[in-house]
């Protein structure tokens, strides 16, 4: 079975990963995003901002692999700072549904001590399922 790498054009290059593997029956796994934009620049150290930008960021990978936002099956949350999420678990809801409005697939959230990028605060890996 051959995988098809997904990397959208205008983005810079990954080195040592791949931002999305598709594989022929359709399942797509979108490596950890974090919150720097198309050419791995943090536009905000804010954490609300970065969560946009992350979700951003899965979303341009499904669509360059063919898929849509309701084809997200799966979200793995990586955030560096608890307090902070749950101090603005209303702000984060808002940016979440700007992105990917009222579809919510399978979801968990993990606290860890730090993420390879050090002015990233929040990473999010996803699967999405692409209709064939």
């Amino acid at each position: 079975m051959a995988h098809k790498e997904i990397s959208p054009e205008d983005w810079a290059p990954a080195k040592g990963y791949a931002n999305g593997i598709l594989t022929e029956d359709g399942r797509l796994f979108v490596g950890g995003q974090i919150g720097w934009n198309a050419q791995k620049i943090f536009e905000t150290h804010d954490f609300i901002g970065q969560t946009e930008q992350t979700l951003e960021n899965i979303v341009t990978v499904v669509e360059k692999a063919g898929g849509q936002i309701t084809d997200i099956t799966r979200l793995t949350w990586y955030i560096k700072d608890k307090k902070e999420y749950l101090a603005r678990q209303r702000e984060v809801g808002q940016a979440y549904r700007r992105i990917l409005g009222k579809h919510f697939p399978a979801m968990t959230m993990v606290v860890v001590v730090d993420l390879i990028e050090d002015d990233a605060l929040v990473e999010i890996e996803a699967t999405a399922v692409l209709q064939r």
